[in-house]
């Protein structure tokens, strides 16, 4: 028989946006709720104001790819890890995304550059950012950016962290192959004598 979720923030959240359809999941006693992409900075926000709730520390922000996962229905999600310090209570929070267009390496949808890739980017791996939330997703938000290629829609400075504008590729993405695509053979060799 399955047993009943229980966490603070669930009922808030429920009696908040009453028209939207959360999904909920624990595993080890961390409980997960599905947000839809279109609401997750108000929720976001609401998790933060609620005096009640406060969660004000977001902890942790990545990305994970699903391709190749038993039963996965979407292709990736982005996942929030947050904090209340007063309450001293975890919630983790998932977007699902699905991307319209092919995502291997070589694609014509990865070669935007930085400062194309908001207007231009696949619309399907579109999430709005939540920097306006907690300043501190700023960088975690560049490094999912980076290595999955999720596009933050309002980031106030989205470029890459650790590749190069105009990379091309996304290292962290399962259809990236694990020797890379030529990266090592294109680099120039430096000798000690021509330093």
């Amino acid at each position: 028989m399955p047993r009943t979720i229980d966490h603070p923030a669930l009922q808030p959240l429920k009696a908040q946006f009453p028209e939207v359809k959360f999904l909920v999941g624990e595993f080890r006693d961390m409980i997960t709720v599905v947000v839809p992409r279109e609401q997750i900075v108000p929720v976001c926000a609401f998790l933060r104001d609620d005096p009640n709730l406060r969660y004000d520390f977001l902890h942790e922000l990545t990305a994970v790819d699903y391709l190749g996962f038993p039963g996965a229905t979407h292709r990736f999600a982005v996942v929030y890890g947050l904090t209340s310090i007063p309450h001293n209570s975890r919630l983790w929070l998932k977007v699902f995304l699905d991307p319209v267009h092919e995502t291997a390496p070589g694609s014509e949808w990865n070669a935007f550059r930085d400062e194309e890739v908001v207007a231009k980017g696949d619309p399907g791996l579109k999430v709005d950012s939540v920097c306006g939330v907690w300043p501190a997703a700023e960088w975690m938000e560049r490094e999912a950016y980076d290595l999955f290629g999720v596009i933050f829609v309002g980031h106030p400075d989205l470029r890459r962290i650790m590749t190069w504008n105009g990379y091309g590729n996304y290292p962290l993405r399962k259809d990236y192959p694990l020797r890379g695509v030529g990266e090592r053979e294109n680099y120039k060799i430096i000798t000690r004598e021509g330093a």
